[in-house]
């Protein structure tokens, strides 16, 4: 069965484990992408903070053509980078062949 997880600075992601999320407090782009290769395959949703996605930008593109894990980057305790509408707004583009997004 999969799981849920959340990667990213233990503030910003502790208080998932209250909903039954599997945190996994991670703070260098380089613990999160050797964390994501070793646990991929058992998550079904990785959440990960926007501040930690943009080191792993990479490494999670590879993961895009794939049905699991769905990777999704939230906002950290730090707030909002625009990480994450950026990808929304790539993912309609592709979609649609325009970003009807845009400003």
């Amino acid at each position: 069965m999969y799981k849920i997880g959340v990667m990213g600075d233990k503030d910003s992601v502790y208080g998932f484990s209250s909903v039954g999320l599997t945190v996994m407090p991670v703070d260098e782009p380089s613990e999160g992408i050797r964390l994501l290769k070793s646990v991929a395959d058992d998550f079904a949703v990785i959440f990960i903070t926007e501040k930690l996605a943009s080191g792993m930008d990479a490494e999670i593109q590879k993961y895009r053509e794939r049905t699991v894990p769905a990777i999704i980057p939230i906002p950290g305790v730090a707030g909002n980078t625009g990480v994450g509408m950026k990808n929304v707004s790539r993912s309609v583009e592709q979609a649609v062949g325009s970003d009807i997004l845009a400003d």
